[in-house]
């Protein structure tokens, strides 16, 4: 079963290089030993990790996501606060662990890997529903993108209301409801009516099939679909199709962002082609004075030996400067 592993301030300090005259997020992040405990933190916003690619496999996709949040937390230990950005108001949660189905997904078979995503689905929404409901706007770090099925569901009950999400992908992940996967959180949520209107953002032709396209075309007054090629023939531009999908989700709404959208990152479905990492956070800043009620970044692979950890740092960062005003 998985487990939330929280962290003290003294895990956070012993991942932080301190130096004289400077202050890093590190040494000001709030903290809690329990989910209870949300409700009694000022802090607006909660950083938690997701450690899994159990979805990844079930879709047929390449592990290693569930590595990545190892990575990305001593990062953001050791960004520096400054008057524009500070420790103070975020809350480092901790990290969701799911050792056992990592475990037993080892050599099993689809229908068994769907079987083990619906055990990480119930223990993200539980996650989700706790910090929804302390009124915090979440930050989740890690895992395939099977867990934006369980956010939205989380964010919609909690608020009593269907909910909006904007998508920066390079595959629409409303994939047949054919046993859970990452390939198709939106479409479940969407079918069990917790997903109003779903924008998502950078389509790649090649990779989407007809079933899909026929689907997201078949419901625009719900879904708004812009695909990669509709830049590079000059339908529109990147910023006004953001701009677009921020008006047509108005209202309660979220914010996912798949690392595979970006060329030449290191993700489950890599891919030489997509935005470019100034777009991706371009994107975030242009929500500044939209207010979103979560961030999920998911399905990158972070290592040693790459920058997908630091990229991260910067997308969390941006997100909350843009969020804070």
């Amino acid at each position: 079963m998985s487990r939330l592993h929280t962290y003290s301030s003294a895990d956070l300090l012993a991942l932080t290089t301190c130096r004289g005259g400077e202050t890093k997020l590190g040494q000001e992040f709030a903290t809690v030993s329990t989910l209870e405990q949300l409700t009694t933190s000022p802090a607006k916003f909660v950083v938690v990790g997701l450690a899994e690619d159990v979805g990844v496999l079930a879709n047929g996709g390449k592990p290693g996501a569930a590595n990545t949040w190892s990575e990305v937390l001593p990062v953001l230990c050791n960004i520096q606060s400054t008057a524009i950005l500070s420790g103070t108001d975020v809350l480092l949660l901790g990290c969701s662990s799911f050792e056992e189905e990592m475990k037993q997904a080892k050599g099993a078979d689809t229908t068994q890997l769907r079987t083990l995503v619906n055990s990480i689905d119930e223990a993200v929404l539980k996650l989700a529903e706790a910090i929804f409901a302390a009124g915090k706007v979440p930050i989740f770090i890690g895992g395939g993108h099977n867990n934006a099925y369980p956010i939205l569901k989380a964010f919609s009950q909690i608020n009593n209301q269907l909910v909006n999400t904007i998508n920066i992908d390079a595959h629409a992940d409303f994939r047949a409801l054919e046993g859970r996967h990452s390939g198709n959180g939106f479409s479940y949520a969407f079918q069990e009516g917790f997903l109003h209107k779903y924008a998502v953002l950078g389509l790649h032709e090649n990779y989407n099939a007809q079933y899909l396209r026929t689907e997201l075309s078949s419901h625009t007054d719900r879904i708004q679909a812009t695909y990669f090629e509709d830049f590079l023939i000059g339908k529109t531009t990147p910023e006004k199709a953001f701009e677009h999908a921020l008006t047509f989700t108005r209202g309660l709404c979220g914010l996912e962002v798949d690392l595979d959208s970006i060329a030449g990152i290191s993700a489950s479905a890599a891919s030489p082609t997509g935005f470019t990492t100034e777009q991706i956070r371009s994107f975030i800043y242009q929500t500044k004075g939209t207010k979103l009620g979560y961030l999920h970044i998911c399905e990158g692979i972070a290592n040693s030996e790459n920058l997908v950890a630091k990229f991260i740092g910067y997308l969390v960062s941006d997100f909350i400067k843009a969020q804070s005003n």
